[in-house]
């Protein structure tokens, strides 16, 4: 919009954050502020029925445009200045009207279970609906519940002790919301990732805006349609787009921004939040490794592993990426592994229990991976029970161990996220330990053992951004944990009470009684301070 008059309404302090940022991200604009009056900020909200919500639902899909069409940077500043202006205008809101923000979403999930498991499955070609429901519908509930049921003990102030030298003072952290949260969710599960989010924001009492990926356009269209039947765009609102979109969306100045993707993007996305120093909370990924110790039940691990690995064809954040244990077990961890793809999926190509690959883009890029280590002398093995061609068109890959990676091709380097398992033998568990520790640390670790000292010691040794013990992916579904990277990762945990405090500002509140004992550290200073500060001393020595 070269050469373009932006004329902006917003309350003052917004309005100049807002203009500051078109300056900087625009082509040209000029900005004209004009600052609201209080009674012209405030929108009436409707009050959505869950007798709405049931008929919406209840009525047939709606045909979805695929096109990405580019919001222009300034319709978002003007949609986060509206946003901004609300949260001033209004004010924190009660527990009362967070419960039922949540409780509406919760039950909106419900009503619309249907064509979300629908909307889920078109844009994956094939992916199993009971996946959909135990990811993207129950563990959405359980975590808009959770929230629901704990955010008032969460708003509670905290009491704290003021040093003895200011009692008989008071002092307290009182939990406020940070105002409105940028949320940019991933395609893998964009149902639940984009619902959790929003509900730890809305339960620490915030506005929201989300970027829903593009890849997957049905789903996203489902999404901005529930949300925009139950909340106004100034309170929750949905943005479309491609990636220049996404870019331009993480360039807002948001009270705090919440991605979720790849570790490569989350650089550039907090290049981009950087510029208007926008707080921001990471969830990457990386190279998760399960480590088997010789104590293990090699045939429980590989099962473990295997349904872990193989859950939406490992197009998970948390997925194992590569397996280390013992030299000795290989052989015995490989024919365990194959024989429980061969339970699991006992046929691939035309089975909709098999999740296919998003895209052509995530197709090409692991075939390619699979065949670059191939040539690198790597031994790739394809577990395809039927022998079934997979053709390209399918976008399934039948689930492969590979042995012998090198850690220069991009499968021995790069996070996998998709049906690729490597298999790495040691000699000794601190020879194991050493190899987690000289990679990136990953998002997700899980131990594999019949020995408590064994889990202890890994668990002592490591650091990873959460870790299951004799299982895979369960410290995620635990809404009481927090879920978070470290490192190359992520920065920053948002689930249960830890998500809480991450959207609040956590404000310290002091309270000095009329009567105190300030005035005798002022000047003039006299024999009085002079035998007061040496007490004070001693007492503060350790």
């Amino acid at each position: 919009m070269p050469n373009a008059v932006v004329h902006l309404k917003a309350i003052p302090a917004v309005a100049e954050t807002i203009a500051e940022t078109i300056a900087q991200n625009g082509a040209g604009e000029s900005v004209q502020l004009e600052a609201l009056p209080k009674t012209a900020a405030k929108v009436p909200k409707k009050k959505p029925t869950l007798v709405k919500i049931d008929a919406v639902a209840a009525a047939p899909a709606r045909k979805v445009n695929t096109a990405a069409t580019p919001a222009p940077a300034v319709n978002l500043l003007t949609l986060l200045a509206a946003q901004k202006a609300a949260f001033l205008e209004e004010g924190a809101p009660s527990a009362t009207a967070r419960r039922q923000k949540l409780k509406l979403l919760s039950r909106a999930v419900v009503a619309y279970q249907d064509r979300i498991e629908k909307a889920l499955s078109a844009d994956f070609s094939s992916r199993a609906r009971q996946e959909s429901a135990v990811v993207d519908i129950l563990s959405s509930l359980e975590s808009i519940k959770y929230n629901h049921d704990h955010l008032e003990g969460w708003m509670k102030p905290q009491k704290r002790k003021p040093g003895l030298a200011f009692q008989p003072a008071s002092a307290q952290v009182h939990y406020q919301p940070l105002g409105v949260i940028g949320i940019i969710s991933p395609w893998n599960y964009p149902v639940h990732i984009t619902l959790s989010g929003l509900a730890v924001a809305l339960a620490a009492g915030n506005r929201v805006m989300l970027k829903l990926s593009e890849h997957t356009p049905a789903t996203s269209a489902l999404m901005a349609e529930i949300i925009g039947a139950l909340f106004e765009r100034d309170e929750v609102a949905v943005v479309l787009g491609d990636a220049a979109v996404g870019m331009a969306f993480s360039r807002l100045p948001f009270d705090h921004l919440l991605f979720t993707g790849g570790t490569g993007i989350g650089r550039h996305v907090m290049r981009a939040a950087a510029e208007t120093l926008t707080p921001v909370t990471l969830e990457l990924g990386g190279k998760s490794p399960a480590l088997i110790d010789a104590s293990a039940n090699i045939n429980d691990v590989a099962g473990q592993i295997a349904a872990g690995k193989l859950f939406n064809a490992g197009q998970t954040c948390i997925a194992p990426d590569y397996v280390l244990l013992p030299k000795g077990q290989i052989d015995a961890f490989t024919r365990a592994y194959k024989a429980t793809v061969h339970k699991l999926y006992p046929t691939l190509a035309k089975n909709p229990d098999y999740t296919a690959l998003i895209n052509v883009q995530q197709y090409d890029r692991l075939t390619g991976w699979l065949a670059q280590a191939a040539a690198a002398g790597a031994k790739v093995h394809a577990i395809n029970p039927a022998g079934e061609k997979l053709l390209p068109a399918g976008r399934k890959i039948a689930p492969t161990l590979v042995f012998n990676v090198s850690d220069d091709t991009p499968l021995g380097r790069e996070e996998i996220f998709g049906p690729i398992l490597l298999v790495i033998g040691y000699d000794s568990l601190d020879e194991a330990i050493r190899h987690v520790n000289a990679r990136p640390r990953p998002l997700a670790l899980y131990v594999f053992s019949k020995s408590e000292a064994a889990i202890d010691k890994v668990l002592h040794s490591t650091i990873a951004g959460g870790v299951t013990v004799n299982g895979t992916l369960l410290h995620y579904a635990q809404d009481d944990l927090p879920f978070g990277g470290v490192g190359a990762s992520g920065i920053g945990a948002y689930h249960g009470e830890e998500g809480f405090r991450r959207f609040s500002h956590a404000k310290a509140v002091f309270r000095q009684p009329l009567l105190n004992a300030t005035p005798l550290l002022r000047p003039p200073y006299g024999r009085l301070i002079n035998s007061i500060l040496p007490l004070m001393i001693r007492r503060a020595t350790l």
